[in-house]
């Protein structure tokens, strides 16, 4: 039930990148979002008839937010300068990580004081209310909104004259499938969601399993290590264009050294997790380091599709997030085998999973990893399927 959700994202990737070039960002992000939001209002009364029905909501809620997933990041095509991209991407991308913040801190009330079902209710229908905002004050072209300065559309569109293309190009498949900077990318995708989809979804019981605390006080805690990766998120975004805006790094070590911290630094502190942390607070401790520093991926893997192919930034986008989604599906189908099955060192076992997974992959990133176009996204490349 648990991975559901994945099943839906995983089949919306491809078809939203690639439609995000053709069609209204506007009308698909703000439609999915409240589709999404309707489906989660649903479920306390799926939950009546049965497993099944749940299941089926939950992979109905997962097609509509990879939509919002993927579509909402090509927003930033036309509204980001060049020098910029990181700190709004990552801020962007950093409410996937303070929402499970918010809901963990909160939802052990909720349920404590007003049941489980208040918990759909409520978010369902912030989302509700957020889609309507969406509509009313998103504008996908700088040129089109009212309140922002000439000079400052004058600057936006300025500093991506070279990066927005006129019209939807048609895919070069097989030079995509031939390019290895783009296949380490996938890589550290997949082992990037395997390691946040398993603290994400897990860490709950994990500190149960060694505390046996009450589900309010479970929901605190395990929204601390979410709070913190937010705040790294935006940190890593902001540091990324410091330091390619004063020229300090070049791009490519850029990328290199975010994707570094954001896969080395969770191994690291997964290992100390397990034979360094005795006591509760040594715990709590390292959970949240764990969590945390895989934000630096924001200013490495999360962004270098943008850096490489940014005609094709949609599409791109939906095939890495489609292998690295499928890393947090198996993440989490694999946990839960353990731990039905492994009475004895389940945990161990899985944060070694995580461990070897990021390890492996940042190794081919450090070798193969580009941060320029490429030849086949270039504008003046006319390469067909």
């Amino acid at each position: 039930m648990l991975s559901s959700i994945f099943y839906g994202i995983l089949i919306s990737q491809i078809p939203a990148g690639y439609l995000s070039g053709i069609y209204s960002l506007k009308k698909m992000v703000g439609s999915a979002l409240f589709l999404s939001s309707l489906f989660t209002l649903l479920i306390p009364l799926a939950a009546e008839f049965g497993e099944a029905l749940v299941i089926i909501c939950r992979v109905i809620q997962g097609l509509f937010q990879g939509i919002a997933l993927t579509t909402q990041q090509v927003v930033w095509i036309k509204w980001a300068p060049p020098l910029e991209q990181v700190r709004l991407t990552s801020l962007s991308l950093s409410g996937l990580l303070l929402g499970p913040c918010v809901v963990l801190l909160i939802t052990g009330f909720i349920c404590d004081s007003l049941g489980w079902p208040m918990v759909f209710y409520i978010f369902g229908a912030c989302g509700c209310a957020l889609s309507l905002l969406w509509f009313v004050l998103f504008y996908e072209d700088p040129k089109d909104h009212p309140c922002i300065s000439k000079s400052e559309k004058e600057y936006i569109t300025s500093a991506l004259t070279q990066q927005v293309s006129s019209s939807a190009p048609s895919l070069p498949i097989k030079a995509m499938l031939k390019s290895p900077p783009l296949w380490v990318i996938s890589l550290c995708n997949f082992a990037f969601f395997w390691a946040n989809s398993f603290l994400s979804l897990y860490t709950p019981m994990f500190i149960n399993s060694k505390f046996h605390i009450n589900v309010k006080e479970n929901g605190l805690l395990s929204s601390l290590p979410h709070l913190f990766a937010w705040i790294f998120a935006i940190l890593a975004g902001h540091m990324s264009d410091v330091f390619l805006s004063k020229n300090i790094l070049s791009l490519l070590t850029i990328r290199k050294l975010f994707t570094l911290l954001g896969l080395l630094l969770p191994a690291l502190f997964s290992l100390c997790l397990l034979y360094l942390s005795s006591s509760f607070h040594g715990t709590m401790i390292f959970l949240i380091l764990a969590n945390a520093t895989g934000s630096f991926c924001m200013g490495g893997i999360l962004i270098n599709v943008l850096d490489i192919a940014p005609r094709y930034y949609g599409f791109l986008k939906g095939f890495t997030n489609v292998i690295g989604l499928t890393g947090g599906l198996v993440a989490s189908t694999v946990t839960g085998v353990i731990l039905s099955q492994d009475q004895d060192s389940p945990w161990l076992k899985i944060f070694f999973m995580m461990v070897a997974n990021n390890v492996i992959s940042l190794i081919f990133y450090l070798i193969f990893a580009k941060a320029e176009i490429q030849d086949w996204a270039k504008e003046t490349q006319n390469t067909y399927l």
